[in-house]
Parts: C-alpha cells; sequence; structure tokens
C-alpha cells in the first residue's frame, strides 16, 4: 500500500485518490492548474511589480486572516495571478482588436421597450394602438404586459444584445432607434418590441480584461480536452 493521503482515521492510497479524482471529474480542473503552471513557467516579472501584486492582494485579504490563508501564500498567490496576467497579453494582447470586432455584436447593449402576451390577437390591438398614437408604449405594458416588464413601463436594459433570446436579438440588432417592431412570436409570448438607444460596445479597459479572459479560458478548455489525458496506473500502483 502506498499512503499519499490521511483523513481522519482513513488513509487514502495513490490509486485511490485517481479513482476518485475520476469519479467527482477532479481531473480536468487539477489538469487546468498544471497547464497554467506551464504555460507561466517562463514569465519574468520584475520586483517591483511582484511588490506590488503581493501588496494588494494582501490588503483584499485584509481581516480575512480566519480563512487560514497565510502571508506566504497570499505571496505566492498574487505572483502566480500576476505572471498569468501577464501570459495571456502575451499570447492574446496583439490581436485583441479584431477579436473585440468578432464579438462586437454580441456585445453591443441596448435599451428597449417590451410588452410580452399570449394573445396574439390583443397584441395586434396594442401594436397598432401605439404606432397610431392612440395609447403610449408605457400605458399599454402596464395594462397589457405579462411579463416583469409590467412594472417598468415596459422599459428593460441596458442589456447586452447575447444576454437575450437570438430571435429578440436579432430584431433588435436590425431596428433603428424609435422603430416599433410587428408583433413577434418567440416560444409561447408573443412579443411587441422598440428599440429605444443603442449603447455600442468600446474596447475598454474592463472589455479588453473580459475578451482577454475569453480567449484564454477557450484555450485552456482545449488543453484539457477529454481526448488529451487518461488515467493510468502503473503496475505497482495496482
Amino acid at each position: 500500500m502506498n499512503p499519499v493521503l490521511q483523513f481522519g482515521d482513513r488513509i487514502i492510497t495513490a490509486p485511490e485518490v485517481l479513482q476518485l479524482l475520476g469519479k467527482h471529474q477532479l481531473v480536468p480542473p487539477l489538469l487546468k492548474e498544471v497547464v497554467i503552471d506551464q504555460a507561466i513557467a517562463e514569465i519574468e516579472c520584475t520586483p517591483q511589480e511582484e511588490k506590488q501584486a503581493c501588496e494588494q492582494l494582501v490588503q483584499q485579504y485584509q481581516g480575512k486572516q480566519e480563512q487560514g490563508i497565510s502571508t506566504e501564500q497570499l505571496n505566492s498567490i498574487a505572483i502566480r495571478q500576476l505572471k498569468l496576467e501577464k501570459f495571456k497579453e502575451a499570447s492574446w494582447g496583439q490581436d485583441l482588436d479584431s477579436y473585440f470586432y468578432q464579438r462586437k455584436p454580441q456585445l453591443d447593449r441596448v435599451i428597449y421597450s417590451l410588452i410580452t402576451t399570449s394573445d396574439l390577437g390583443i397584441a395586434q390591438e396594442i401594436y397598432f394602438r401605439i404606432q397610431e398614437g392612440e395609447q403610449s408604449f408605457a400605458q399599454a405594458a402596464r395594462e397589457y404586459a405579462q411579463g416583469p416588464e409590467a412594472q417598468t413601463d415596459g422599459l428593460v436594459g441596458p442589456v447586452e444584445l447575447q444576454s437575450l433570446h437570438p430571435m429578440l436579438a436579432r430584431v433588435l440588432s436590425v431596428s433603428q432607434p424609435q422603430q416599433l417592431s410587428p408583433p413577434t412570436q418567440i416560444g409561447e409570448w408573443i412579443v411587441i418590441v422598440r428599440l429605444e438607444k443603442l449603447l455600442p460596445a468600446q474596447l475598454d479597459r474592463q472589455i479588453r480584461q473580459r475578451l482577454l479572459n475569453e480567449r484564454f479560458q477557450t484555450w485552456l478548455q482545449g488543453q484539457v480536452a477529454p481526448q488529451n489525458w487518461q488515467i493510468k496506473l502503473s503496475e505497482d500502483m495496482q
């Protein structure tokens, strides 16, 4: 027996650890950390960069020492995260502009007015009333909307287009501000929608970091894809 872990009175052997990792689907998370360690192994940081990173993380953890994390552990975490961010920048920072424009249609945000109803006849009547100016969108939403938009005069947003139902996102993406779209069936609902304002995404610091993280996660998932690993027990461990 080759004990590698003791938990209370139980001693867990190496083969058992591997079996437990596989059983509870913990191999991919473990491999991700291994891949990250390999990726950042050659990344260099200046002493000043490391000091600043450590100070920032220690500050975040002030008053949380009860979590059982030592200063040395925090420093190690901070430096590893610093190297990881440098790796992301070195790997995908150069072509992030093109990736942004590829993703921009999904990242654009919209403010829109919405009425959902399950009755096509009512939806058509509401549409013509609003179109002819007989009733405001807000009034119609308060009176007829069957969704949460009834509490906000029909107003929704700002929200990213990618977070919406694909059909609703498509309608809004081709609309002009203040354009009222005819009743549209989405699932079991009939929706009347009017684009109020388009808020184009910009490659600011927040979006840039988000896109770097996206590229990194896509790469990382590929590295630990099931076809890239398997559990093997050597004869002396069986």
